[in-house]
C-alpha cells in the first residue's frame, strides 16, 4: 500500500514549489503529478490526422519525486506523515502518524 495515492490532497515539502498544495493526478513509479504544481512549458507540433491535438506552447504539470510531497491533513492544516494499520476485519488502512486518525474512509 502506497503512502500517497491518486486523488490525495498533498503539499510540496521541498524545492521551488515548496508550500504549494494540489491533488495527485497520476503516479508513475516513485514520481507523482500534482495539479497546478511544477508547471513546465512544452512546445508541441500539431497533428494533421488529429485536429483535436493541441499545437503551440502548452503548459502542463511535470513530475515530482514522492519523497518531496506529504499528505495534507485538513484538521491540522499541515502536511502529515502516513503509516499503515491493519483493522480487526483484516483491511489495511492508512493513518496519520501524529493522531492515528484513519485517512481512508
Amino acid at each position: 500500500m502506497n503512502r500517497i495515492q491518486k486523488g490525495d490532497h498533498v503539499i510540496v515539502t521541498t524545492g521551488k514549489n515548496k508550500g504549494q498544495r494540489g491533488d495527485v493526478l497520476r503516479m508513475a513509479g516513485d514520481r507523482v503529478f500534482v495539479s497546478n504544481v511544477n508547471l513546465v512549458k512544452r512546445h508541441t507540433k500539431g497533428n494533421p490526422q488529429d485536429p483535436q491535438a493541441p499545437s503551440g506552447i502548452i503548459e502542463r504539470e511535470a513530475s515530482i519525486h514522492i519523497s518531496n510531497v506529504m499528505l495534507f491533513n485538513p484538521a491540522t492544516n499541515k502536511g502529515e506523515r502516513v503509516g499503515t494499520k491493519t483493522l480487526e476485519d483484516g483491511r489495511k488502512v492508512r493513518v496519520y502518524r501524529s493522531s492515528g486518525e484513519v485517512v481512508d474512509v
